[in-house]
Parts: C-alpha cells; structure tokens; sequence
C-alpha cells in the first residue's frame, strides 16, 4: 500500500481536532465541578466526585468499543478492505446498544452496591445515588457513540469527531446550567444533564458516519467476530484494572474527610483534561500504528510512533507549566468553599506533574491499542493496578493526603515502566 509520508505537521493536522475532541469531553467534568462550585457546598462536589468516578468506571469498562473499534478500522484501512471498515464500525454500534440495555436494565441493581465501598458520608452517598438514577438513561446513547468515536479516529475524520464532541459539551454545560442553577436540581441536574446531551450526540455522530451504515455481508462473520472478542476482553480487563485504580484514589481521599476528598476531585479534573487532550497524540499513534500494522510496513510504524511521542512529551510539559503556574487562578476564581479551595491549593504541584509523567503511558496505550495487542495492556495494567495499591496504602498510612498523591504520581511511572517491557516485543513482530 501507497501512503504518504507521516510528518510533524501531518501529526498535528490529525491531533489538534482530537485533542479539542478530547478537551471537549473532558471539560464536561469540570463544568459539572464549576456549577457545583458555584452552586454548592462540599458535600454536593463530593457527591458529584462519587458519582462520576462510579459512573466512569461503569461505562469506561466498556471503553474497549472505542479502543478496539479504532485499532480493527485502521488496519482495514491500512489492508485497503474498505467493506471490513464498514463492519467493524456496524459490529460497534451493535454491540455498544445491547451493552447499554443491559446496563440500563440492571440499574436497580448496580445503584444499590455500586456507592457501598466508598467512605464518603451517606450524605454524600444519597446525592451521589440522585445523579446516578438521572444519568444512567443516556447508558445505550453512550456505548453506541464509543463505537462512532473509535471508528471515526480509525478513519482519521478528526475534524467530525470535534463536532460531535462540541455538540455534546454546549448542551450538557447548558443543561447543568438550567437544571441547577436555575432549578436547583443539585446532583441531580448534572446527572439528567449530562444524560440528554449524550442522546444529541449520539444521533449527530449516526449522521457523521452515515455512508458507514449500508449493510454488510461480512457483518456476522465468524472468524472475525472472534477477533473482535479476543480483542475486546483483554482491553475490557485493562481497563477495568486502571479505573479501579483511579476509583481507589478517589476513595484514598474519601477515607481523609469529605473536604479532602472534594480538593482532589477538583485536581482530577486537572489531570483529565491533561490527559484527554494529550490522549489526542495517542489516537493519532493508534491509526498510523494500526495502518502500518495493517499495510506490513515496519519503517512506518516506527516512523508513527517516534513523531507523536515527540511532540506529546513538548506538549505535557507546556501544560505542566501551565497548571503550576496559573492553576491556582482557577481554583480561586471558581470553588466557593474555603476548606476544599485550600486543599486544592497545596496539593496543586502534585497535580501538575501529571501532564508530562503522563505521556510515555499514554503513547505506549496508542502503540499496543493501535497493533490490537490486548495480552500487553491486560498484563501492564494489572501489575501496575496492584502495586499502585500497595503503594497507596503504605504511604497513605504514613503521609496522609501527601502519601496519596505521591502513589498516584508513581502509578503512571509504573505503567509506563510495565507497558514498556512489552515493546521489544510488538517491534520485532512488525513485518519490514
């Protein structure tokens, strides 16, 4: 296969819509922080922290319709089976809408254990159970745009992946807007809001991908579906590793008060921007890898993953810069709460650090994402997921929230650490 010549200009005309995407979705968190800031008290933050980590943790386990979509349509891509490119992305939507049901129909259930092994107050628990029971209904709009999402980057359509991601950020900050503010709906309101604008999005993206829809004979077939399975579970546990670990930090700062736990849910959303925006270099690693793996051209591979990484690692650190020095602009300006804007102030160069640390975890992702190689992210995450809390729990012992953060820091060490002892490997499989 012909390609034209990655180049660093070519890195960036891919990643910065991503990373607008990215920032996009992302901010979606910290609007719900800022109108809760704004709004209300620790205790609605908190709820809203709750809340949102147990809901992520529900629906980013399903994330692997994102990551594997993005990885099987660039290697079709790459093999120049345009038809397979249209399956893999029916497979996704299928998938992600039984997923949903399924998870809708066992709210109930989910709801009533799900908030049990946090330590927040049953204060906090009780609004953090009112924005669950509202958000849950956009579970199937959800799952089926993760499939759109990873199609759309498998494709290198950028550009609609920003759209898509716009229209939902602008009616969710609306809504939290309407629903809180001037409702005063609390918790709730951000959860119903949030719902009703994964639903626009949904049907923006089925427009966007609309020449992808008309059927396909290679839809149901069964060698490939088996691929897609293999792929899927290993991500599956990868993921749901790693959102344990974020769930466990969460709940880290939870044991220490509610205070504490509302200050680093205000420096999570400092990391999730960080890392949703730098995630756009990622995506890009995942489609060049995933083409390169899909068209047999070692040189092209390597070629993808030395360009996006360096121009990540200059971009962690101008955001690293960023949060140390202008971070605290933010924080004052927008939590009313003294106590919660206190702990978010001293634990802000902790924060700040993650951007650039962050980086070589978050391309190695890009790499074994985009090559489908599912065992090496399943294994790294594991291993990072235990030893990350063996770590917290000595040094929360000993340091308090200090212990917390600095666990957390190493967390991304040993990923990165974890995930880099497989790339030998994924090298010297790569055809010449």
């Amino acid at each position: 296969m012909t390609s034209a010549l990655l180049t660093r200009s070519k890195v960036l005309a891919l990643a910065v819509p991503v990373m607008l995407a990215q920032a996009a979705t992302a901010s979606t968190g910290v609007v719900d922080t800022i109108v809760m800031g704004v709004a209300g008290d620790k205790v609605d933050i908190g709820a809203v922290g709750v809340a949102a980590v147990s809901m992520n943790f529900l629906y980013w386990a399903f994330g692997f319709l994102r990551m594997s979509t993005t990885g099987l349509t660039a290697q079709a891509n790459g093999a120049e089976n345009k038809l397979e490119v249209a399956s893999v992305l029916q497979r996704a939507l299928l998938t992600g809408a039984a997923l949903g049901i399924i998870i809708f129909g066992l709210s109930p259930l989910l709801k009533m254990i799900v908030f049990d092994p946090f330590a927040a107050t049953e204060n906090v628990k009780n609004l953090a159970r009112e924005y669950w029971s509202a958000r849950i209904w956009g579970a199937p709009a959800l799952l089926m745009t993760f499939g759109i999402t990873g199609w759309l980057l498998g494709t290198g359509r950028t550009g609609q992946l920003l759209i898509v991601q716009i229209v939902m950020n602008s009616v969710n900050a609306a809504l939290d807007a309407g629903f809180v503010i001037w409702l005063d709906w609390g918790p709730a309101g951000i959860g119903a809001g949030t719902a009703i604008a994964e639903w626009v999005a949904l049907f923006v993206g089925l427009y966007m991908v609309r020449q992808g829809l008309t059927r396909s004979q290679q839809l149901f077939d069964r060698e490939r579906l088996f691929a897609l399975f293999n792929a899927n579970r290993d991500i599956l546990i990868r993921t749901l590793a790693l959102l344990f670990a974020f769930a466990w930090f969460v709940n880290s700062g939870a044991s220490l008060g509610t205070a504490i736990l509302a200050g680093n849910e205000v420096l999570l959303q400092f990391v999730t921007v960080s890392a949703f925006v730098l995630d756009g270099y990622a995506f890009v690693a995942e489609k060049e890898v995933g083409e390169a793996v899909g068209a047999k051209q070692k040189t092209r591979l390597i070629r993808a993953m030395r360009l996006t990484t360096e121009i990540a690692l200059i971009s962690g650190a101008i955001i690293s810069l960023i949060y140390y020095f202008a971070g605290g602009y933010f924080i004052s300006g927008f939590i009313r709460d003294a106590e919660v804007r206190e702990i978010a102030l001293a634990f802000l160069p902790f924060c700040a650090i993650i951007p650039l640390i962050g980086i070589p975890c978050w391309q190695l992702d890009g790499f074994f994402l985009g090559a489908t190689r599912g065992k090496a992210l399943r294994n790294a995450a594991v291993i990072t997921t235990v030893l990350y809390v063996a770590l917290d729990l000595a040094m929360r012992n000993a340091f308090g929230n200090t212990g917390v953060w600095t666990a957390f820091l190493a967390m991304y060490v040993i990923r990165a650490l974890a995930l880099g002892a497989y790339l030998p490997g994924l090298l010297r499989a790569a055809k010449s």
